[in-house]
């Protein structure tokens, strides 16, 4: 790596946009300058990026992915290395995925699986947050070293009894733990053990087609489960982030909260964003394609969604990015609803389908940027260093075409998956180049990177409330 300069586009940043060019020096942004300025204003390079009619714009940063997670019976189809190929060509150039503890582990044994798994596959920068499932005083007491280390997150999940599941006292505990070491706990806001109960019964009286999994996930046990998740919070003094947040009754809790002032956080995805319950109710099998948990809602909680991005009741738009093949492992629950994988792929859209959130007037340009880098990177500890494009940051841009037109197809993605949630969706605006720490790999719409140069991240505490 040399000196590198991107010359002649818009910069846009969640601060500021300004027609600059940005000089790359080893892995490290050095300066802006006035557009022109740079190249024949004493800027020197081996190579000039011509950025015109472009926007320049920070690697996105995707803080919910799930490479390789074990479940239901199988495991996600994106290993590190495909996922991470994938993220890039999206324009994604920092993924923060879930570790898991295993009950019976020692919260560092689920975290060294997770590094092996990683460990030289990675295209992209990576950390990784840590999920919770055998909350043992033990376990309570390592969470401070590894805060130390630099794993500032750990995941409940009021879902998924005998496989994830918390109950409100282990919940409270490490809320308290993390009270007390600074970390920043998130939660999958679902009351499982009332879901258990519906599920049995939909499956007792017949109901197994995959428009059942919406249905029995009801939006109010998403809005209950939240609303308990941000009293614990409050009992235990501490942050708490909820992850996936998709209905509206959801949302207001986190709204309430916050006109509170509690440091309560949220997040969506965009599949809640662009898709809806009628995608689970396609015929024959094809809804199991979108079967994923929180549920698609109906399509009037979109609105409650967009109004909340833009007001900041949520802060962050991540992909919780967990793909499982149709042909072989969404079929799995074929005539049982709820043996269908939950999740869904989606790490190489989610900077398209947020662009075109701004083409069609729903966010800013600036917010688009806040809610696919900077928020996020702030959430969990990274920003200055990713997130943004300023003197000293980690040299992670994306060249943007704002105009170019194309059409979201499993045909020509690059995840590890046979199908696409958005198949047939018409995007404008599109990648063009990627570089992540100043190597370019995403060469005008030709993948240059390479398995290993990702390197894992090491995260400060959320500067969201890093005391």
């Amino acid at each position: 790596m040399g000196r590198i300069v991107v010359r002649g586009g818009l910069v846009v940043t969640a601060a500021d946009e300004v027609e600059a060019d940005v000089l790359v020096e080893g892995e490290k942004v050095v300066a802006l300058a006035a557009r022109g300025s740079g190249v024949g204003g004493g800027w020197s390079a081996e190579r000039v990026i011509d950025a015109g009619g472009k926007y320049v714009i920070p690697g996105g940063v995707d803080v919910h992915t799930h490479m390789e997670l074990p479940f239901g019976g199988t495991a996600a189809s994106d290993t590190f290395a495909t996922g991470t190929v994938a993220a890039a060509w999206g324009g994604t150039t920092t993924v923060v995925d879930f570790a898991v503890q295993r009950p019976g582990q020692a919260l560092r044994e689920g975290l060294d699986a997770w590094f092996a798994k990683a460990e030289g596959q990675c295209a992209v920068d990576y950390g990784f947050h840590l999920i919770c499932s055998d909350v043992t005083e033990a376990a309570l007491k390592e969470m401070d070293g590894l805060v130390a280390e630099g794993v500032t997150s750990f995941k409940l999940f009021m879902a998924y009894p005998g496989v994830f599941y918390s109950d409100d006292g282990q919940i409270l505990r490490v809320l308290q733990r993390a009270a007390g070491n600074g970390a920043l706990v998130m939660t999958h806001a679902e009351n499982g053990i009332a879901i258990d109960v519906l599920v049995a019964q939909a499956l007792a009286a017949g109901r197994t087609d995959p428009r059942y999994h919406g249905e029995v996930r009801a939006a109010l046990l998403e809005a209950e489960a939240t609303h308990r998740a941000i009293a614990l919070a409050r009992v235990a003094g501490a942050p708490l982030y909820v992850v996936h947040v998709s209905a509206q009754e959801a949302v207001a809790e986190l709204a309430r909260a916050r006109d509170l002032g509690l440091p309560v956080f949220g997040e969506t995805c965009p599949q809640y964003l662009f898709l809806s319950d009628e995608q689970l109710a396609a015929p024959g099998f094809e809804g199991a394609k979108y079967v994923c948990s929180t549920p698609l809602r109906p399509r009037e909680h979109q609105a409650a969604l967009w109004r909340a991005l833009r007001t900041d009741d949520l802060q962050v738009v991540s992909t919780d990015h967990c793909p499982f093949c149709f042909s072989d492992q969404k079929e799995l629950g074929r005539g049982d609803f709820s043996k269908i994988p939950n999740g869904l792929p989606g790490v190489e859209h989610r900077i398209d389908l947020l662009h075109q959130a701004v083409l069609d007037g729903r966010i800013s340009r600036r917010r688009w940027i806040d809610l696919a880098c900077a928020a996020p990177a702030r959430m969990f500890g990274l920003y200055g260093r990713k997130g943004t494009i300023a003197p000293g940051s980690d040299a992670d841009l994306v060249v943007y075409d704002p105009a170019a037109r194309h059409t979201i197809s499993a045909a020509t993605h690059h995840m590890h998956v046979d199908y696409s949630a958005y198949e047939g969706l018409r995007i404008t605006g599109r990648v063009d180049t990627v570089l992540s720490r100043g190597s370019v790999v995403l060469d005008r719409r030709r993948f240059t990177g390479r398995a290993g140069h990702g390197r894992y991240l090491r995260r400060g505490l959320s500067q969201y409330t890093e005391r």
